[in-house]
């Protein structure tokens, strides 16, 4: 089969694997000696991992200022970091937290060097072009899902009727370095720990199957699917403090993260833009509640149409990966995807979307904000609405 040309963007500087966070200060030092730390309120108060952080940036000289950013971030949240930080001669931000530090963390390196609010800046939102020019940017999770420490979009939200969540993106905006330890997640909540893993999940699903992926994001996303399989109910579990699981599911984010800024996403990405604009709904549980139904209606939409058997058959593929076994058919195959799908959401406990406000009445409204560019097929406004009501 001939390989078709594809495009594939810079990663950062990527070190993976147990105690890699004790050599943040190297890394950080790379870049000069005055640092802007940013943290969540609770990512590092378990395990001594705030300790280990600041120890490392001690033993190397480096001055650190920290900045607390609670829940996803929102443009207000990144405007009132610059204006405080502005003038501290801030030589590297260094983002360690879950996929909102890091995302705020980006977006603060980025408008730094600008001093100016970044709504103007955000993707259908503004009206302004970044130059690309930011801060140098260390970016450490501390758990397993977004894959943001591999893209090069921070994601910012304004909650609301009218509100938006939206990216500030730029080629340059990707971290310089990503530094991915898995020992900082063991102490990730079991909830939290679900959610970010289902995310990890979609964006692996979706990149594989996005019309714009190509034969090196599907390597990377099908590793990503193996690790993830297996690991991901028994941490949240009774493997909860087991490094080799936990590692696993850091890999499977990582590389979540690469195949997503080079093979885009799906429906299930649209709507998570949409309602995570409108409800305060984690990102996570928007991605875990709405896979099955997705997949399920998208490959009910591709069923019997000679022109879509190719994305016919990746379904079935990832189905075989996730499942460890296939159908006889590729529609059998899909048929067990699917099932194994909202197991997982099942077995997990996830919440479904009305326990966060999600109503019948709000589908519509929902359905209109939602995109589905890079799905095997597009989906009208009736199938949109059959998914998000089988989530609610």
């Amino acid at each position: 089969m001939a390989i078709r040309p594809f495009l594939f963007s810079r990663l950062p500087a990527i070190q993976f694997g147990a105690h890699r966070a004790e050599t943040v200060g190297s890394a950080v030092s790379a870049f000069g000696k005055t640092v802007l730390w940013i943290r969540g309120r609770h990512s590092l108060s378990n395990g001594g991992a705030h300790a280990l952080i600041a120890d490392s940036l001690k033993s190397d000289g480096i001055e650190f200022y920290e900045w607390e950013i609670a829940g996803e971030p929102t443009p207000a949240d990144v405007d009132k970091a610059v204006t405080a930080n502005a003038g501290r001669g801030i030589s590297a931000v260094l983002s360690v937290g879950g996929g909102s530090v890091i995302d705020a963390g980006k977006a603060i390196s980025a408008m730094l060097p600008l001093n100016e609010g970044v709504t103007d800046y955000l993707e259908d939102v503004g009206f302004k072009v970044h130059p690309g020019t930011k801060i140098p940017f260390v970016a450490i999770p501390t758990t397993a899902g977004t894959g943001c420490e591999a893209t090069r979009n921070a994601v910012l939200s304004s909650v609301g009727p009218a509100g938006f969540k939206k990216s500030l993106r730029h080629d340059n905006f990707m971290p310089d370095v990503a530094i991915v330890d898995p020992l900082l997640t063991l102490s990730c909540p079991p909830a939290i720990t679900a959610a970010c893993g289902l995310d990890a999940l979609a964006q692996l699903l979706e990149s594989y199957v996005s019309t714009k992926a190509t034969v090196l994001t599907d390597m990377l996303a099908v590793s990503g699917m193996e690790r993830v399989k297996d690991s991901l109910i028994p941490a949240c579990t009774n493997a909860a403090q087991d490094a080799s699981v936990r590692t696993n599911l850091a890999y499977g984010a990582l590389m979540s993260g690469i195949t997503l800024a080079n093979a885009g996403l799906c429906v299930v990405h649209g709507f998570a833009s949409s309602i995570g604009g409108m409800f305060s709904v984690p990102h996570g549980v928007v991605c875990g509640a709405l896979l099955a139904p997705a997949v399920r209606v998208t490959v009910e939409r591709l069923a019997g149409r000679e022109d879509s058997l190719p994305h016919l058959i990746k379904f079935a593929q990832a189905g075989e990966v996730l499942c460890g076994s296939r159908g006889d058919t590729a529609e059998e195959t899909c048929d067990m995807l699917v099932q194994k799908l909202a197991e997982y959401a099942r077995v997990l406990g996830l919440p479904k979307l009305g326990a966060y406000g999600v109503t019948p009445s709000s589908v519509s409204a929902i359905v209109e904000k939602t995109g589905n560019k890079n799905n095997p097929v597009m989906l009208d406004k009736d199938d949109l609405k059959k998914i998000l009501m089988e989530s609610l």
